[in-house]
C-alpha cells in the first residue's frame, strides 16, 4: 500500500514565491500572501536555490586598546592594578587620564 505525501507548495505557488522573492518582496510579505509561515517560505526558497541569507549584524566593538591592554599599560607606570580587573574599560581609561594629568 503506497502512501501519498501532502503537497505543501503547488508548482504555481513555488513559481509565485520565487518570482516575488527575486522581485525584492520580503519573505514575511510572501508568507502572508501564500498563508504559510515565514520559516516554511524561507525553507522553500532555500530548496529552490534562490534564498540569500541576510548578512549578520556588525559588532559594535570599539576600536582601541582592550581592557587588559589598558591594565598592562597602567601597571607599567608602577600603579598597583590588583582589584581593577572588575572595573569597566571606561573607568580604567578615566583613571589613566586622571593619573596622566597629575
Amino acid at each position: 500500500m503506497a502512501t501519498q505525501s501532502k503537497v505543501n507548495y503547488t508548482p504555481e505557488m513555488t513559481t509565485l514565491i520565487v518570482e516575488d522573492y527575486n522581485a525584492g518582496v520580503s519573505v514575511e510579505d510572501i508568507a502572508a500572501k501564500v498563508v504559510r509561515s515565514v520559516r516554511s517560505v524561507r525553507s522553500k526558497l532555500v530548496r529552490e536555490g534562490v534564498y540569500v541569507a541576510k548578512p549578520k549584524a556588525v559588532s559594535r566593538k570599539v576600536e582601541g586598546p582592550t581592557k587588559k591592554e589598558l591594565l598592562v599599560e597602567l601597571s607599567q607606570t608602577g600603579y598597583n592594578v590588583s582589584g581593577l580587573e572588575g572595573a569597566t574599560k571606561d573607568a580604567i581609561a578615566h583613571l589613566m587620564t586622571a593619573l596622566a594629568s597629575k
